[in-house]
Parts: structure tokens; sequence; C-alpha cells
């Protein structure tokens, strides 16, 4: 294996550490890391087919792929504890610059997560956000 490959899956690793880091903290946006990482084992056909076949982290890469949009109970639940997190991070560091930082990362969140939430036109998913 060429030292190309082996860096690539070991910065793979790291992405999707990150993006499993991301499913528990709400600054951390999970899909763009899930991405990266299967961009990263795109060289190795078994790890990715491992990743893309991945319980956890499946759904990230074909709904991106196929462009489905994501099922409206992923979207609630997603903004629901971002916020939650958000706010409660808020009320804990109670100062105004974590206020104003939170605030512009939670809605750029929460923009990201609105836009790949929506299916191609002509995509048959209906249980997508429309």
């Amino acid at each position: 294996m060429r030292l190309k490959h082996k860096i690539l899956i070991v910065f793979g690793f790291l992405f999707l550490g990150l993006g499993l880091l991301g499913i528990f903290l709400p600054v951390l946006p999970t899909t763009p890391f899930v991405l990266l990482a299967s961009a990263c084992f795109a060289s190795n056909q078994k790890l990715s087919d491992w990743l893309s076949k991945s319980k956890l982290f499946g759904e990230y890469i074909t709904n991106y792929k196929e462009r489905n949009g994501l099922k409206k109970i992923t979207v609630v639940k997603s903004l629901g504890f971002l916020w939650i997190m958000l706010l409660l991070s808020m009320y804990l560091i109670g100062e105004i610059w974590a206020l104003i930082m939170l605030t512009i990362i939670g809605s750029a969140v929460t923009v990201h997560i609105l836009v790949i939430s929506r299916p191609k036109e002509n995509s048959k998913n209906e249980e997508a956000v429309e």
C-alpha cells in the first residue's frame, strides 16, 4: 500500500472520529466529517464499503450521494438536540460572547441541516422534508 493511501486512511479515521463526536457535540457537524471520511476511504474499497454499510454512518452517505433528503424525524431530533445543547451551553457559560458565538454556530448548522434535508426535485423519497 502506498504512503498516500495510508495517509488517506489515517485521515479518514480521524474525520470519522470527529463525525462521531459531532453526533454528541452540537458545535461539530457530523455530515461533513463523515463525507470527508468517505472521500478518504474511496481509495480502499473495503473501507469504503464498510463505511457505506455502517448502521451509524451509512444513512449520511447514502442520503448525500443520492440526495434523498432527510426524514422529518431526523431533522426534528437533530435540531432539537442541537438547540437544547446550545442553550444549555449558553446558560452554563453565562458570557455574552458565548451567547453570540453559539447562536451564530447554531444558526449556521440549522441552515445546513434544513438545506441537506431537502430532496432533489425528482427524488421519490416521500418521508423527506419538503
